[in-house]
């Protein structure tokens, strides 16, 4: 289902019905976020718990945020700390299946609780402002001239942008483990070295540099979707000659050693969300398209994640 027309099939079940909870509210929730304030996963675990206290799902919301190695650190954190807690979720994603790829952490994603996948965000690449670049075929003439001029910021090793960058090289005829890859714990630093100069071209999901785009301290020169995204001019990679689609999907895990009734509890609380006004004002406000997957299908998708970003990396030299 296209974005727009399920935020408007959302709206209307919205202002049509109450919302029906098949789950039973947990008093206190508590939100692990392995990365740093100020980025993709801060701000999706933040609009989460807000649109559950927001649907009366929960009473309250204790956010922790655990930054480092890709969400690893917050990962092993969660599942030593909180096994068997049923009132506990940690947001993941794709990048933590990077991160787990290339730094082969003691602890396993597999050892926690799948629930949901909450959302998908392409990336969007730009550059500082008074960049002498002026797009991305500017950044590609540079990288065919001198792969390692071009620093790419962004995420952690691992990561969607870090991924894309390799995956550009790689098109562009480029080899792709001479890509100058800086990578950054939370989005705020990656915003703050684009900002100062100090990475040629940055990559994170459009609404962590939105802001910046529209005050003009970004230049936006490529998204990562297969078409462009909505209200947004941008051009996509595709759009350019390079054939390139990636996206940046999110979700939550609980810890290990919860029942199965506790898991479809905390399945059936996420999915009731999706019908809930401020979750659906954030999906909209940040440009993310909705993504629910749930129960074995999520799981397999995890898996077929997780062997297609190996496959990648390998050849591009990552890992």
């Amino acid at each position: 289902m296209r974005r727009d027309t399920f935020l408007k099939s959302m709206a209307a079940l919205v202002a049509s019905a109450g919302l029906p909870l098949s789950a039973q509210a947990a008093a206190n929730l508590k939100m692990m976020i392995p990365a740093n304030p100020g980025g993709g996963w801060d701000s999706t675990g933040r609009a989460l718990g807000k649109a559950l206290q927001d649907a009366g799902l929960v009473s309250s919301v204790q956010f922790e945020n655990k930054g480092g190695a890709a969400g690893a650190i917050g990962l092993a954190q969660f599942v030593n700390a909180s096994k068997g807690d049923p009132n506990s979720l940690l947001v993941m994603g794709a990048v933590m299946l990077g991160g787990i790829i290339t730094g082969k952490p003691p602890v396993s994603l597999s050892q926690a609780t799948p629930i949901a996948r909450l959302t998908t965000e392409y990336n969007v690449f730009v550059l500082p402002a008074n960049s002498p670049l002026k797009d991305m075929k500017d950044v590609v003439e540079q990288l065919k001239k001198d792969p390692g001029s071009v620093k790419w910021g962004g995420g952690s090793r691992g990561s969607t942008e870090h991924v894309a960058a390799a995956m550009i090289a790689r098109n562009v005829g480029v080899d792709a483990a001479k890509i100058n890859y800086v990578p950054f714990r939370g989005g705020g630093e990656a915003t703050a070295a684009i900002l100062g100069g100090n990475v040629t071209v940055g990559g994170s999901g459009y609404s962590e540099f939105a802001q910046y785009i529209a005050s003009g301290k970004m230049r936006p020169i490529a998204v990562t979707s297969d078409q462009r995204l909505p209200g947004v001019n941008v051009p996509t990679l595709r759009e350019l000659g390079i054939d390139v689609v990636i996206g940046n999907w999110r979700g939550v895990y609980a810890p290990p050693g919860i029942t199965p009734e506790q898991q479809k509890a905390l399945t059936d609380m996420v999915t009731a969300v999706f019908r809930n006004k401020a979750w659906i004002a954030a999906l909209e406000s940040n440009n993310w398209t909705p993504a629910l997957l749930t129960g074995k299908a999520f799981a397999d998708f995890v898996d077929q994640e997780f062997a297609m970003l190996r496959a990648i990396m390998v050849k591009s030299g990552m890992v």
